[in-house]
């Protein structure tokens, strides 16, 4: 079953799903390979695909990877690092914003053992030392694929969320799901989950004249 959305809905309104996941209700595989699958579509760099994508719908995989990311997120998200990083902001309207953020970053981070399913994607190699033009072309083809999917799970009924925390423990999470870590780069680490309600909004964002530069910077 699919939502019903048309493609400016799907596109303004696929959010980073944190405290809105239903980690009781089984995520199927047979859908996650769906996602996969419209993944695949998207453009790649050369036509090369040098990518892989890890799901898992094991909970034993998905509790153990998520007390890895529990324990790497609450470590480096201490109660006086956020409050710091509140007071850089530049506004009241701001400084709310960054802490509801924070809170539901929090919230992920606790219950991310109870996940149904997670999905990993993966480069072919490691960047480590690569040149500009070669990280380029290895990160703007899975991110556009990773996106897919997300998008893909959105338009499913489910929640995604891409986080990156976990890289500071790759090894760990390689050796727990098998990824041949010398030889496969992780890129990032998402719940998926099927979401509590589907009512979902565009974000508040800052104004476009500060990002576009239209014919001259």
């Amino acid at each position: 079953m699919q939502l019903d959305l048309t493609a400016h809905e799907l596109l303004t309104t696929t959010r980073s799903v944190r405290k809105r996941l239903n980690l009781e209700r089984i995520v199927g595989s047979p859908v996650l390979r769906e996602c996969v699958e419209i993944a695949l579509q998207a453009p790649t760099g050369s036509l090369r695909q040098d990518w892989h994508f890890y799901v898992s719908n094991d909970r034993d995989q998905c509790r153990e990877v998520g007390q890895i990311y529990r324990e790497v997120w609450l470590k480096l998200a201490s109660d006086q690092y956020i409050e710091a990083s509140a007071d850089q902001q530049n506004s009241d309207e701001s400084r709310h914003d960054y802490l509801n953020m924070m809170g539901s970053a929090r919230h992920l981070a606790e219950n991310f053992p109870q996940v149904p399913a997670i999905f990993v994607p993966c480069i072919d190699g490691r960047l480590d030392g690569a040149n500009a033009g070669t990280q380029a072309l290895k990160w703007g083809s899975v991110i556009q694929a990773a996106w897919s999917f997300m998008l893909a799970a959105r338009l499913r009924g489910l929640g995604t969320c891409w986080t990156t925390v976990h890289l500071q423990r790759e090894r760990e999470v390689a050796e727990v799901l098998g990824i041949p870590y010398e030889s496969t780069q992780q890129v990032a680490l998402s719940p998926v989950a099927y979401t509590i309600g589907d009512d979902f909004k565009p974000g508040r964002r800052k104004n476009i004249d500060q990002f576009l530069h239209m014919n001259q910077w």
